[in-house]
């Protein structure tokens, strides 16, 4: 079954004539794009995904006025994924370390400025240096990774762009180096909605320009520290805005809508919303130590886990008059997806010549025929790094439904997605040789 099909199958549709319909129509112009990714947030968070703990109505009408995804994934941890999202390569291909980007990499923000496109970045970096000094085998990688300056992006503004132990705060008084200056005006201030002001002020000055714009924002939130936000009743005290406390995790999911939403309306108050494809994903699951209501029971984050608890993530679109309104789509996305898929919307596809991993789904966004990619690979190993000496490399691959260890073990994740159950030796012998054969050839690309 096509990927098109898949995608109207699941939003109620019975036939294929809307979207071939669709796909004959004229080609637009290039779009402006912006890519958000949400860091430590898995599907049960937001409401359109069934969760109930939390407030989300901004990705919520962002999912009702255009796509979301029901098998989007990421690996465990946000290195992990932050690398495969910006080169399109799985992470047995181009590791060095946690937090570490390889400056000799070719960046989503290199392709873009190649498809003639004016880049911008605003977050969280930590692509740099991640190391304390006194970890050991730090001196061998402390300050090794890729330069801001040197990633592709014509303007950033970001966090955490140098050593780990000089970062300095993400959220109340943040330290943000923006276009060659760590700023000095931020006392009292929230990292998150200096941010989201960049980015607005950035659309508002390219809005009109020769070239169309790139966005992509790596949210902090709501990553721990779980700490007040301008919505809590603490942050009117300066005393207690760098305050810690599980509590304030739903406001931090609650910002981080917010900020989303505040973008949302600025494209639209500038009425670009048919010429910008904004696209929404998660790095990981949630922190471990939260547990989230949702329409089938109580839902335990798993961060760092190769269980779905900490890698299936939210996936929205939407790119208003070239994305239909409401549809859900089936078909598997992974964070490799994300460099092709934009470069085949800025009309520069990827020549496979570049011999990516990722795969573009902007065919399924714009209901068109393409041939689906027809599984999930994951290679996790977050070592070397502080703090990631408790991990172990761990291989699998996935369809919809089946997931594949390399050490043999089969799980139904749609029966059982604790993973508490394998499947025995001889169940589903078709499905075991078509994963075991995705674990074989990765092994040939390392």
């Amino acid at each position: 079954m096509t990927a098109m099909r898949w995608c109207l199958l699941a939003a109620g549709f019975g036939s294929l004539a809307v979207a071939e319909t669709r796909g004959a129509s004229p080609e637009h112009s290039r779009p402006n794009i912006v890519l958000i990714m949400a860091d430590d947030l898995g599907v049960e968070g937001l409401g359109c995904y069934g969760g109930q703990s939390y407030r989300t109505p901004a990705l919520d009408k962002l999912a009702r006025e255009g796509m979301r995804f029901e098998h989007a994934y990421a690996q465990p941890l946000c290195t992990n994924t932050r690398l495969q999202l910006m080169t399109g390569l799985y992470n047995h291909r181009n590791w060095i370390a946690f937090g570490l980007l390889d400056p000799r990499a070719k960046t989503i923000g290199h392709w873009m400025q190649e498809a003639g496109y004016h880049t911008c970045i605003a977050g969280k970096w930590q692509l740099q240096s991640y190391d304390p000094p006194d970890y050991p085998g730090a001196a061998e990688r402390r300050g090794r990774g890729m330069r801001v300056e040197r990633a592709g992006f014509d303007e950033y503004s970001l966090w955490h762009t140098g050593h780990t132990e000089v970062k300095g705060s993400r959220y109340a008084d943040p330290v943000i180096y923006e276009n060659g200056r760590f700023r000095e005006d931020l006392k009292g201030k929230f990292g998150p909605d200096v941010w989201v002001d960049f980015i607005k002020d950035y659309v508002t000055r390219h809005k009109d320009g020769s070239q169309p714009f790139f966005v992509y924002y790596p949210m902090a939130l709501p990553h721990w520290p779980f700490v007040p936000t301008p919505r809590s009743r603490n942050w009117q005290d300066p005393k207690l805005r760098h305050a810690e406390d599980y509590g304030y995790f739903q406001d931090m999911v609650e910002s981080m809508d917010e900020c989303v939403g505040r973008i949302v309306d600025h494209i639209d108050a500038l009425k670009l919303q048919r010429e910008t494809l904004i696209l929404f994903f998660s790095d990981n699951g949630t922190h471990l130590k939260v547990t989230t209501q949702t329409q089938s029971g109580p839902v335990q984050g798993g961060k760092g886990l190769t269980t779905d608890a900490g890698t299936h993530v939210p996936l929205i679109a939407r790119w208003t008059g070239r994305i239909d309104a409401g549809l859900v789509c089936s078909e598997l996305v992974d964070s490799t997806d994300f460099l092709p898929t934009v470069c085949d919307a800025a009309q520069r596809p990827v020549s496979v010549d570049a011999k990516l991993d990722g795969r573009s789904f902007l065919a399924a966004l714009l209901g068109k025929p393409y041939e689906p990619r027809p599984w999930v690979f994951c290679h996790f190993d977050p070592r070397p790094g502080w703090d990631k000496d408790r991990f172990r490399l761990q291989r699998f691959a996935r369809d919809r439904r089946h997931k594949l260890y390399d050490d043999g073990r089969l799980f139904d994740v749609a029966a059982d997605p604790l993973e508490q159950s394998p499947l025995g030796a001889s169940s589903e012998p078709g499905t075991r040789q078509r994963l075991q054969a995705v674990l074989e050839a990765m092994k040939s690309k390392e």
